[in-house]
């Protein structure tokens, strides 16, 4: 049920078994269907989700009112809006299945508790998030180092399934540009 996880887990640390039975009384799979919220815009963040199955994103509402995609998670990645998370603060973000999807999510209080007791989480979970952040130094890079076309082909590149997965407005959002661009770039009119 968890198989997902703790293979991702032991790419990067080695839990004894009395540790996997441990972190596992605490887990819950949820099914979450296509579109559902997990985290809107003003609420606080507690809470760490693992994507076992689907596709998930981060997305603002932009002040013309249009939906910018920030971040996608598919399976094995995780998702959570850290600020809000880290601070106990509103969230800027809104947190949203693009997919069908089971998770597990982990909120907050079970998360610290299971650091002091498992120790080797911590570096678990240090490596997650620095994987994180230079994932999204990547992207700045990107928006500001190539041109939209040049995205797109990088992204299919690096990504030829995810490029099919998603509607194409949302990956049109994630690499800035419109949707209307993006047809343009599809059809080989660009």
């Amino acid at each position: 049920m968890y198989k997902s996880l703790f293979t991702h887990i032991e790419k990067f640390i080695s839990l004894e078994s009395s540790d996997i039975d441990k972190l596992e009384s605490y887990l819950k799979l949820s099914k979450l269907k296509k579109k559902e919220h997990v985290l809107k815009e003003g609420e606080i963040c507690s809470t760490f989700y693992f994507v076992s199955k689907g596709c998930m994103r981060q997305y603002i509402i932009n002040p013309k009112g249009t939906e910018q995609t920030l971040q996608f998670a598919i399976e094995n990645w995780w998702i959570t809006d850290y600020l809000s998370y880290h601070n106990n603060s509103p969230s800027h973000f809104y947190i949203q299945t693009v997919e069908n999807c089971e998770i597990i999510a982990l909120e907050k209080n079970i998360l610290e508790s299971l650091i002091i007791q498992i120790p080797k989480l911590e570096r678990y979970f240090r490596i997650v998030s620095q994987k994180s952040f230079g994932a999204a130094q990547m992207r700045i890079k990107f928006l500001f180092t190539m041109s939209a076309e040049e995205r797109y082909n990088h992204f299919k590149k690096q990504q030829p399934d995810f490029v099919q997965r998603v509607p194409q407005y949302m990956l049109a959002s994630y690499l800035d540009f419109s949707a209307e661009f993006m047809s343009k770039i599809r059809s080989g009119k660009i």
